[in-house]
This record gives structure tokens, C-alpha cells and sequence, in this order.
């Protein structure tokens, strides 16, 4: 069995959830390089990355590029790139991927390893993340709650073969080290579905409502309305064949218990008037449920509103 470890590590779209997970990895000795836009690693390269957490400030120093082919020397690349943004990154980081490299898909949606693949031959491993964060201005992160992540491989990648538990482990011991918790999953295509429920049922609402999780759930009507977002991704999820757990809305429900501050990033997003992943993510179960015969109503309403919001942002 292989002993996975990694002396060089590179995030390619170091925005809010990537400079969060470079940062605690940076700050735990390992040796990370930021890829970002170009304010925010200027002020990065200037101070350091400045990370809020749990009512404290901490400068974490940290190299900081917005030239994608520094991840030359990396051995293992966090992908945290938006997932409309997913297949020019890859294609733009492609020719400087060094072969052996390990590719952790830390985004929201179900088919971004599959794209991914479409330009790269390395082994793309999924990383759910349960976390909130968000910039407050360039050179700055604040981690907003949660911080649970779960990996896995994908049957795709592997031809039938067992998982390389020696892989799992090795990432899971990186992550853990760097004071996050994660989970390592039998069943990671089930689980992202878990994670697009989750997407489905918090993204869209909390943009439209301007409002964290905590004061959505806490709201009968919108509580209802989350609840029926949850149940038609849980009804398109089995009419694909994937078993989610039986009790997976009232799950749903108790996110906001661990991240009750957090604004989703679709708010994030429509709040500084860029595009969402709202096509990956209420968009996807919508056009999944038209193929399987399911109907998604609320998605349906949840991607068209969002849409809209999308184009006034964009007139403005």
C-alpha cells in the first residue's frame, strides 16, 4: 500500500472555501500556494491570509498566485473553482499537472469530477465540504460554521477496483491534521446526493431571502418550502436508483444548528452580482427530474427565480 503524502499542495480558486482549507493547511506546516483573482492575492502577498474564526484573528502566511500553471510542483490540487467555471479550469490547468497528482473536487454538484475528467487523466477524489465562509474583503476569510468534510472514490475512476483505502487515508489524515473533521465514505456517490439535497435545499432560498441559515428554518413557511426542495431532490435521487437515508430531510433541517450565521454562497454570489451554481444544483435536479418522469416544482420555481436575480444583477 502506497504511503500518500504530499510536500507540495496547490488550490486552484482560492475563494472563500479555498482560502479557508489552504489556510488551515498552510497554518498546520504543509507547504500550500493560493490560486485566486488577482485583489485578493495581492493583499494575501502583502500580509499574509487573515483568517476569522470562532471570534478570533489569525495571519496565517501563505503563497499567494494568480498564474495557474503554479500547480506544476504540486502533488495534490484542491479544486474549489465554481462549478460553471469547472471545465476552463481544468483545461487552463491541464497542461501543467504533473501526472501523478491527486485532484480533490471540493465543489458543490454531483457531476464535477465527471467534467473534470473530460480534460485531465489524474484520479479526481469528491470532498464534500460542510463548512460556511465567505471573503469580507480581499486578503481576509471568515469561516462562518461548520467544518466536517467527507471523501471517497468514485467507481468511475477506479474500473471496478476496490477503493485505495491507503489514498482515503492519507487525505484524511492531511485534513485531520489541519483540525478538520472528516469523513471517509462507503458510498460517495449516494453521499454527494446528500450534499446536492443540501445545496438544494439552503443555496437558493438564502439568496432569495437575503437571510442566514438559522432564520430560514426558524421560519414556518420557509421551513416548509425547504422541506419540499428536499423531498423532490430525495424522489429524483431514487428514481435514478440512489438510496438516500430515510430521515434525510429532517437531517436537511439540522444544518443551520452547526452554521446558523451562514449566507450560502448563491448569496454570496448574487450579492456581488456574479453568476451562481444554481444550474448545478436546483437547475441539475430539474433537468434530472424531466428525464426520470419526477416532478420538481420548487426546484423548477427555486432555479427560474434565481435566474432572474442573475440578469438584474447583470443589467445593473
Amino acid at each position: 500500500m502506497t504511503n500518500w503524502t504530499w510536500s507540495n499542495i496547490a488550490v486552484v480558486g482560492a475563494g472563500a472555501l479555498g482560502s479557508y482549507f489552504g489556510g488551515l493547511l498552510a497554518r498546520a506546516g504543509n507547504r500550500v500556494t493560493l490560486i485566486g483573482r488577482a485583489g485578493h492575492v495581492d493583499a494575501i502577498r502583502r500580509n499574509g491570509l487573515l483568517l476569522q474564526s470562532h471570534g478570533t484573528d489569525e495571519r496565517i502566511p501563505v503563497s499567494a498566485t494568480t498564474d495557474i500553471s503554479s500547480v506544476r510542483d504540486a502533488g495534490l490540487v484542491l479544486f474549489c473553482v465554481k462549478s460553471l467555471d469547472t471545465e476552463t479550469a481544468a483545461a487552463a490547468m491541464a497542461p501543467h499537472l504533473a501526472p501523478d497528482a491527486i485532484m480533490l473536487s471540493l465543489q458543490n454538484g454531483v457531476d464535477n469530477p465527471e467534467r473534470i475528467g473530460l480534460h485531465v487523466r489524474n484520479q479526481v477524489v469528491p470532498v464534500l465540504v460542510y463548512a460556511g465562509a465567505n471573503i469580507p474583503e480581499p486578503g481576509t476569510v471568515r469561516h462562518t460554521g461548520g467544518g466536517q468534510v467527507v471523501i471517497g472514490q468514485l467507481k468511475t475512476f477506479r474500473a471496478g477496483a476496490e477503493p485505495d483505502r491507503g489514498l482515503l487515508a492519507g487525505i484524511a489524515a492531511l485534513f485531520a491534521g489541519a483540525g478538520v473533521t472528516v469523513k471517509v465514505s462507503d458510498d460517495i456517490e449516494a453521499d454527494l446526493w446528500i450534499k446536492l439535497l443540501m445545496n438544494c435545499t439552503y443555496n437558493a432560498i438564502s439568496a432569495l431571502g437575503r437571510s442566514a441559515y438559522g432564520r430560514m428554518v426558524a421560519t414556518p413557511e420557509v421551513n416548509a418550502v425547504m422541506r419540499e426542495a428536499a423531498g423532490e431532490v430525495a424522489a429524483v435521487a431514487k428514481a435514478r436508483g440512489i438510496r438516500l437515508p430515510d430521515d434525510i430531510v429532517e437531517t436537511a433541517m439540522k444544518l443551520a444548528d452547526a452554521m446558523p450565521q451562514t449566507m450560502s454562497s448563491t448569496a454570496q454570489d448574487i450579492a456581488k452580482g456574479r453568476p451562481t451554481e444554481v444550474a448545478y444544483l436546483n437547475g441539475y435536479v430539474m433537468r434530472q427530474g424531466e428525464k426520470l418522469g419526477t416532478a420538481t416544482p420548487v426546484n423548477r420555481t427555486l432555479n427560474a427565480l434565481i435566474e432572474l436575480l442573475e440578469q438584474s444583477g447583470a443589467d445593473r
